[in-house]
Parts: structure tokens; sequence; C-alpha cells
């Protein structure tokens, strides 16, 4: 049982790492207007960080840190202390500013200067981030789940993958591809959401002419068109039953048989299915076959949400920035580049849409900083509602104390915004306007960490601000 843990995306470094002990400490990911990966342990119970810390800081490329800036410490039973050491330009928790100590059981995102760092309780446990030639990031989660799909590419003919939408399931399935027998075959992609109702069939088992009216001529399906290679069916959870069978007889015999043809057609294909829920629980629904899925899974490999990537997020950051491509000849401006405090509220928030949301949302920062003929995204070219749930949404989408986000054991730097844990009270009484403006100044702006304070939901944070016309105010 140990051994079918290790392979999947809970499973522990355990056959790597098992008998090292765990080493607390910070991974810097942002130093010096770039992405950067730095793994430094708490060693002798404290973390001093700054430009003399003992040669810690000739390593961050960051002029605006303080000499000793600021002391991380971490205790298996209390958490985390972080302590300001009089520093000249700021240090920050999970966006608000720490004036003194500030001590937790789990944070996020700590900021010092222009530099930013993630908590680790291992910082052994975690490699540095990989940016492949196509553009995917993948951190050390990824990089776990890439190991497994690698392996299972060469012996499986199917795969499943499961993940919430922006994860990167057809990178996953591309992946799945490259690292298979057929992988100078033809990798073919459907959205099997986006098919109209009562095509799914002709599409993607072909017809021949006659099949039905209008068939003037023969039509290959996707099927076909995926012989030698891989057919990626993303959402097939929608597809009808009918269609479901028919697509498990050709895994089981490998034949494809279009519509009005009175014989099949031999075709070598491998079928990656990728859904953004749980298939187990659309079989249970009905509206999953249940020995297609037999047939398909395993192997399966769970994609996280970004909120659980943290190591990540610079790297997204910084590459849509790059990726707004003015030339210096037409701006007359240096390089752009992003602000720190633009990569630390990324990480802070929950990002519903995952990679897809965030690349977005930071493209369009970038373009209102051209706009302002600024070179830098600064945090208020981001929009105040990116990266936030919608309203209703699950709290699943948020991040939790329960979700590891670097790797696998590594529990300590996810936020807790569930409300058990964080003291939220059901809010029953009236506020005045002077009580939310105070609130949002001395937290930054940061409506979450301001409704915190106060003992209310950020929902109801917003409700009252409406009420009240209080604008939140900008960050730098």
């Amino acid at each position: 049982m140990r051994e079918k843990r290790d392979e999947t995306l809970e499973g522990t470094r355990d056959s790597i790492r098992g008998q090292s002990r765990a080493r607390p400490g910070v991974i810097v990911v942002f130093s010096g207007r770039a992405p950067l990966f730095l793994p430094l342990a708490i060693e002798h119970g404290a973390l001093v960080l700054g430009r003399g810390a003992g040669g810690v800081g000739t390593l961050l490329p960051d002029e605006r840190l303080s000499r000793h800036h600021a002391e991380i410490t971490f205790d298996g039973e209390r958490g985390w202390t972080v302590r300001d050491l009089e520093s000249r330009n700021g240090t920050f928790v999970d966006g608000v500013r720490v004036h003194g100590t500030v001590s937790m059981p789990s944070l996020r995102v700590v900021r010092i200067a222009e530099t930013v760092l993630v908590p680790c309780e291992n910082v052994d446990a975690i490699e540095s981030p990989l940016v492949r030639d196509d553009g995917w990031v993948m951190g050390s989660r990824l990089r776990q789940v890439l190991a497994v799909i690698e392996r299972e590419a060469r012996t499986s003919s199917t795969l499943l993958i499961r993940g919430e939408t922006g994860t990167g399931k057809e990178q996953a399935a591309r992946a799945f591809h490259a690292f298979g027998p057929h992988a100078k075959g033809p990798f073919v992609a459907v959205n099997c959401a986006a098919i109209p109702e009562g095509l799914a069939e002709r599409l993607l088992f072909g017809a021949k002419r006659g099949a039905y009216s209008g068939a003037s001529a023969d039509a290959v399906g996707h099927l076909q068109n995926a012989d030698g290679g891989v057919l990626f069916l993303d959402e097939g959870v929608e597809l009808d039953l009918s269609v479901q069978a028919k697509l498990l007889r050709v895994l089981e015999t490998q034949e494809v048989i279009p519509l009005g043809a009175s014989h099949g057609v031999r075709v070598q294909v491998r079928v990656c299915i990728a859904t953004h829920g749980d298939l187990r629980a659309a079989v249970a629904e009905g509206r999953f076959r249940a020995d297609l899925y037999h047939r398909i899974a395993p192997p399966e490999v769970v994609l996280p949400p970004l909120r659980d990537r943290l190591d990540e997020i610079a790297h997204h950051v910084t590459a849509e920035i790059a990726g707004i491509g003015l030339a210096e000849a037409e701006t007359g401006l240096e390089r752009l580049t992003a602000h720190a405090a633009l990569v630390e509220t990324c990480l802070v928030r929950a990002w519903p849409g995952n990679v897809r949301e965030l690349r977005k949302e930071v493209r369009h920062a970038a373009s209102v900083a051209r706009a302002k003929k600024s070179d830098r995204v600064r945090l208020d070219c981001l929009s105040p509602n990116a990266g936030h749930p919608f309203e209703g949404e699950p709290r699943s989408r948020t991040p939790s104390p329960a979700a590891p986000s670097l790797a696998a054991g590594s529990t300590a730097i996810a936020t807790d915004t569930s409300g058990q844990r964080r003291g939220y009270k059901k809010w029953s009484k009236s506020i005045s306007r002077a009580e939310l403006e105070r609130a949002l100044a001395e937290n930054a702006g940061n409506v979450a960490i301001a409704a915190r304070s106060l003992g209310m939901q950020r929902t109801q944070m917003y409700r009252e601000m409406t009420r009240w016309s209080v604008k939140r105010p900008t960050r730098g």
C-alpha cells in the first residue's frame, strides 16, 4: 500500500530522503526583480536575513535589504515566528507589514524589502523549478507528477488526468505523448465539452458517405487522425454514454467503426482523458460508464492547484511581463519588471482559475503599467478581483493548511482561510465607516486581512465597504 502512495501526487519522498531529518527554513523565490530559487535552512534555532547576516545577504540581489533585516524561527508545535529587526524597508507576512514580532501556526509568504520568501518545513524536499522550452513551469510538486507520467507513458496505453481548470491538463497529456513509444505520432486534442450535442460520435469515429443526410463524402474522425499517436479527450465525462460505449470498444479492440460502415478500421491509438472533477463520483451518478473508467484508470495523476505550487508563481509572473514584448525603441522605457509586492500578492491569492487566470491577469497588469509609461508592474496595476474566488465558491478553492504547497509533507506554507482556525464569527453588529477605513489602512488595503482583524468574513467586509462606499486603498 505504501508503494502505491509513493507513486501518487500525495505520496511522500521517503524513497529518496525518508531517513533524513527535516530542516525547516525558507525558499527565496524572488529577489533582484527576477525569479530565484534559494533554499535557506534555519540553523541553530533562527535564520537571520539581511545584507550583513552571515553572508546570506550577499546571495540576494536586493539592495534595499537592511544589514540585519528580519529573523525567522520555527517550532514544530507553535509554528513560525517572524521578527522585523528595525529594517528600513519593512518585513511583511502574508501581505501585512510586521511591526516587531508576529507568530502564526502557518505562513504563506514573507517579504523583506524586495525579496519574497516562502516558508517550508523541509527545504531539502524542494527541487528547483524547471522551465521547459514549451513554457511549462514545473515546480517541485509538478516534477513529481511528471515523473509518474514519464513512467506510465512507457507501459500504459491510457492515462486519467484530474485537476482544476487551468492547472495544465493538456500539457500533462502532451508529456504522456512525448515520453511514450508514439512520441513521433500525432497528438490530437478534443474539448468534449465544446462538441455540439449529437455530433460527438461522428467527430470521434468518422462517417461514411451517405451515413446521414448531407454526408456527401467520407469523414475521418479524431480517432483515425490520432492513429499512431495520442488522443486527448478534455472533459471526457461530457461524452454521451453511447459514445463512451463505442470508445470502450476502440480501446479494447484498437478498431474504429465509422458511422455507416460495415467493418472497422484498425488504429493504434493511446488515449488520455482529463476531468476537473471526481470521475468516480461521475460513475456513481451514472454520468460515466464504470467499465470505461476501469479500462482507463489506473494509471491516474492529479495536478495540484497553483495555490499549492508557490515555487512556480514568480516564474509565471515574470514570463508574462516579459511577454508584453514592447521594444525599448518604441517606449523609451527600460525593460519591464515586476515589483516584489506584486509577486507577494500573487502568492497570497487563491487563483481559482489557476495558471490560466494568473497569467492572463498579470498580462493585463503589464499592459496597464506600459500605458502608464512605467518600467515596473506594481500592485496597483493588478485588478482588485484577480485571484479571488467568486462569491459563493466552495472553500476548497482557497488555500488551506491541510494542503501541501511546495512538496508533499510540507504543510506550513499554506494560508488558513477557512475561518475555522482564524476565529471568524458571524458578523451581527454594525460597523462604522471609520472602523472600516482604519482596518484597511492598518492592513495595507488587504481586504482579507482587514476582515480577519475585525473578525468577519471577506465577503461581509465587501458588503460593509459597499454600504459605506469605502474604496480599498491602493498598495505599492
